[in-house]
């Protein structure tokens, strides 16, 4: 059988360190273990429950989980993994983006979690607070980041507010006195940060787990909603269903140790994808739900049926003078793709029907005919209504 400890480890990358963390445990009190978010946007993806799924495990373990909202590091943008100054967020974005993440983040941990916002603190500085924290780290320790490091040595502008953004998280640790700090492979400077302030602080420094990234549709980078590969836990059920089914079969596996507690089946690599699927849309929307987006995936994309409930896309009277439409407006106005360029890339691709006709040109006009079904892509349909 398991041991709590086994299964506090469970597909993580990097404990700093495991002697500390048993050592911890073993004076049978709850530890306080910590996971800092930032709400940059206003939804959160199936990447942030990597570390909120382990964050519960620690609650069923007993242990105590304070999710600190980051509206005061938000406003500095975590510089990890990029190359180039995030922009500042203003008060109104960043109080919008936090209350969402407020509610999103119980659908995956257990009541009885701390919350606390980090303005609760770093409000309440003068600047003689900011000059302590700042003498608590080097110019050379910070440039340790692989990030600072090639952005220096590119000459890639590095702004002084970005080097306060991990000492404002170690900061964070300190004020709630974490014994354990848990973030993506991303955060492991972040999180060090943090043991080293903590120590300056007389307190005893906190663990640091870190656990696996996961690459998000593309199959290449991280998930990441400003690079629109994603799937966000408020996805409406379909779209959750059919953004599943476009994972990249190689990374089947790792979506299943990391975002559920199913082991991947064995057998076809779409069984299993239907499977996945069916799966987060339960833990997300429910049972009655995933059965249905299930059931309609059957009909429409096994079977080659109409979906059963369509969108429609109107035309009043004389809005199409010759009855003729410009396939790639015509999809516009269906509201089917993000933009024109890529209606023609689906277009080349021989991605978009109209009726059951393959329409590949550009350029094509078609008849607008009421009832119509409109297709672009395996999932996207539009019925086509005038007057």
């Amino acid at each position: 059988m398991p041991t709590d400890l086994d299964i506090l480890l469970r597909g993580a990358v990097t404990v700093t360190t495991e002697a500390e963390l048993k050592a911890k445990l073993a004076r049978g009190k709850p530890l306080r273990v910590k996971l800092g978010v930032d709400p940059t946007s206003p939804d959160l993806h199936l990447g942030h429950t990597v570390v909120l799924r382990k964050l519960r495990q620690f609650q069923e373990a007993g242990h105590t989980a304070v999710l600190i909202i980051g509206d005061y590091t938000a406003r500095v943008g975590d510089p990890s993994g990029k190359n180039t100054t995030r922009p500042i967020l203003g008060d109104a974005e960043v109080e919008r983006n936090l209350r969402t993440y407020l509610d999103q983040a119980k659908l995956v941990l257990k009541p009885g979690y701390e919350t606390v916002l980090n303005g609760t603190w770093f409000s309440k500085m003068v600047f003689t607070d900011v000059l302590k924290l700042a003498s608590r780290m080097t110019v050379a320790r910070m440039l340790e980041r692989d990030d600072f490091s090639l952005r220096f040595q590119s000459g890639v502008p590095i702004s002084l507010h970005e080097m306060l953004y991990p000492l404002m998280q170690g900061h964070d640790s300190v004020m709630v006195k974490a014994d354990v700090e848990m973030g993506g492979t991303d955060q492991t400077f972040n999180l060090l940060a943090g043991r080293d302030l903590q120590r300056a602080a007389g307190q005893e420094p906190q663990v640091c787990l870190t656990m696996p990234l996961i690459e998000g549709l593309d199959g290449v980078k991280k998930m990441s909603k400003s690079l629109g590969n994603y799937i966000a836990l408020l996805d409406p059920p379909k779209e959750m269903f059919g953004k599943t089914m476009s994972i990249p079969d190689a990374f089947m596996e790792k979506y299943y140790a990391l975002l559920t507690d199913l082991v991947m089946p064995s057998g076809h690599p779409r069984d299993a994808k239907v499977a996945l699927a069916r799966e987060l849309v339960r833990m997300y929307h429910g049972e009655e739900a995933a059965a249905r987006e299930a059931s309609e995936f059957d009909r429409v994309i096994s079977k080659g049926e109409l979906p059963a409930d369509m969108p429609e896309v109107r035309f009043l009277p004389g809005t199409v003078p010759d009855g003729r439409i410009w396939i790639v407006k015509l999809v516009a106005e269906a509201k089917l793709s993000p933009s024109n360029s890529e209606t023609r890339r689906l277009l080349s691709q021989g991605a978009i029907s109209v009726d059951g006709e393959t329409v590949a040109d550009p350029e094509s006009k078609v008849v607008l005919k009421d009832g119509s079904v409109l297709r672009v892509g395996k999932r996207r349909y539009a019925r086509i209504r005038l007057g």
